[in-house]
């Protein structure tokens, strides 16, 4: 169960602006809580709009904020992306991860570092208008047994399941390499459109994440009955409830993971976040119960902030309640 956590997924620098109302996510055709890829030219319009107003910037697409969490909690990481060339977001995104001691697997091309617009509801649900730019076209040459060996997590965001060729090879050589696959299936659009694809791959997963809308648009079912479906598919399942914690299903036992009750300030993140915890807690061992506490405990203090990631002094309060959790000495299940 133990080893480094290996990351894959869209290297992209989140601009994160307030909406007043959800009013233009219709006029721009960007449906409320998904993620829709857009061109440069939609990117400008959208970007127009604000005018004068600087978005908050941070490094984005969901496996990093994963990878990025995982790290902070105390693993060790690596990630797999691809970033423009001598670009000011790809320099911003490599100094990230070498400043978090996660060590970046990265091809830089011409194209430019790819931009996530994240448009904050007034009821704190995120929508992304993501322009992929370099990260469109990462391939299968990106991947090499190298890169692989010596990890013991591969964790995947479903923002890559668009790329059939580079999952497939990804997750070969996780197999040869026998590592743990962990999938956050990403956006319930995503699901919908790439989902016989998505059936095809999971016999390779261990581990999926799913909040209620994405494991829905799977199952077509709600909550636990969707979580009683992905369970026959991978031998752990997870399905995010919000407010309301998370269930988890493993070898046919069910799990309830209460969550704290906060103020949400912004739900961008959080979702990463939970996955983040939860692989944390298996790379130590620690049983199911365990890992779900943790990952609910770090989620619902990333949307207490604005952004997907806390800063080093809000980990350095939250850690504690992270080592109190640990020190339970629960083993994974056999």
């Amino acid at each position: 169960m133990q080893g480094p956590v290996l990351g894959m997924g869209n290297a992209l620098v989140d601009l994160i602006f307030q909406l007043p109302s959800d009013e233009v996510l219709d006029r721009w055709q960007l449906p409320k809580g998904s993620m829709t890829l857009i061109d440069q030219r939609q990117a400008g319009i959208i970007l127009n709009y604000f005018g004068q107003t600087q978005p908050v910037l941070a490094t984005g697409g969901s496996a990093s904020n994963t990878i990025t969490a995982i790290a902070a909690l105390g693993g060790r990481c690596g990630f797999i992306g691809q970033i423009g060339k001598n670009d000011i977001y790809g320099n911003f995104y490599i100094e990230h991860l070498t400043k978090h001691g996660i060590r970046p697997y990265f091809r830089r091309i011409d194209t430019p570092t790819g931009t996530a617009i994240t448009l904050m509801s007034p009821d704190t649900e995120r929508t992304f208008a993501t322009y992929l730019g370099a990260a469109s076209t990462m391939t299968a040459e990106n991947l090499s047994r190298e890169i692989f060996s010596g990890y013991g997590y591969l964790h995947i965001e479903g923002y890559m399941v668009q790329n059939y060729e580079l999952l497939e090879k990804s997750l070969q050589l996780a197999n040869e390499c026998d590592m743990v696959v962990s999938l956050d299936l990403a956006s319930y659009n995503i699901v919908k459109e790439h989902e016989s694809f998505l059936r095809k791959i999971l016999p390779s997963v261990d581990v999926v994440f799913a909040n209620e809308e994405e494991a829905s648009a799977f199952t077509g079912k709600d909550s636990l009955e969707a979580l009683n479906v992905l369970a026959t598919e991978v031998p752990v399942a997870v399905v995010k409830l919000g407010s309301r914690g998370s269930i988890v299903m493993h070898r046919g036992k069910l799990y309830h993971i209460t969550a704290d009750k906060v103020v949400k300030t912004d739900s961008n993140g959080a979702g990463d976040s939970y996955a983040a915890g939860f692989l944390y807690g298996m790379c130590r061992g620690l049983g199911v119960q365990e890992c779900g506490e943790i990952a609910s405990t770090v989620a619902t203090q990333v949307v207490q902030v604005t952004g997907p990631k806390l800063n080093a002094r809000q980990w350095e309060e939250l850690l504690p309640r992270i080592r109190e959790i640990e020190q339970r000495n629960t083993r994974w299940p056999e």
